[in-house]
């Protein structure tokens, strides 16, 4: 059954309008009135809702909502990525498989070694953009919970104005010496948040990795190999909720 997402708030019986996004999505499916489809985004009921298309029009769908499924696919854990953005289109792709293995939130930074340099309106596109790649892949992967992409930052904005909540566990991948594997630097225990940090392509500046442990992020490591920062930061993502 297509799933669509729409971020409000729902209940049985009620008849509301898609959102531009989910009526383009049905009109690609070429679905008719009476077919079914899935809900998903619901901020205060959580899970999944059924619905029927009662109308559609050239910009313009109508539903019907029908019952709550109180299903979820979320991880155990919660995990925030804040990442160096990598250039061209890899972190379109980040942003999509990153979903799909359940990351809670995105934060984009822009480092030292960033290739990729956004401000202004040009950065606001780019957020939504990167949001509706998270929304896409929920559709397509079964996740009821999108992401959040936050605004871009620069490592010192994040950490002054944003930084992990009190209580999250906070790594910064590394290739130091005394960086530790991952897996065993976690907390056990899957109640407790994380919070990954990684640079872009060319890791993080010396002076930005020692700023991170300054402020109480653990140096971990993903073992010898170096890899691409897209591929390093899903695999962190991986491990973390294994």
């Amino acid at each position: 059954m297509p799933r669509i997402h729409h971020p409000e708030a729902l209940h049985p019986g009620q008849v509301l309008t898609l959102t531009p996004e989910g009526a383009r999505h049905v009109q690609v499916l070429r679905l008719q009135p009476g077919d079914a489809l899935t809900l998903f985004g619901d901020p205060v009921a959580g899970g999944e809702w059924t619905a029927i298309v009662l109308r559609m029009g050239r910009s313009r769908v109508e539903v019907q909502v029908q019952a709550h499924q109180a299903v979820e696919r979320e991880p155990l854990r919660t995990v925030q990525l804040a990442v160096g953005m990598p250039a061209n289109e890899r972190m379109d792709w980040l942003v999509e498989k990153a979903t799909e293995l359940g990351v809670a939130g995105i934060q984009p930074l822009m480092t030292e070694r960033t290739v990729l340099r956004l401000k202004g309106e040009r950065a606001d596109k780019k957020q939504a953009h990167w949001q509706a790649v998270a929304v896409s892949a929920c559709e397509q992967c079964g996740g009821n919970r999108v992401p959040t992409i936050h605004p871009v930052r620069t490592l010192d904005d994040w950490l002054r104005q944003a930084p992990p909540a009190p209580g999250v566990w906070r790594g910064v991948l590394s290739l130091a010496a005394d960086s530790r594997p991952l897996s065993q630097a976690i907390p056990r225990d899957p109640a407790v948040a994380l919070c990954l940090v990684h640079g872009p392509e060319g890791g993080l500046g010396p002076a930005e990795e020692q700023t991170l442990r300054a402020t109480g992020f653990v140096p971990v490591s993903l073992g010898p190999r170096v890899l691409r920062a897209e591929t390093a930061a899903l695999a962190a993502l991986v491990r973390a909720l294994s």
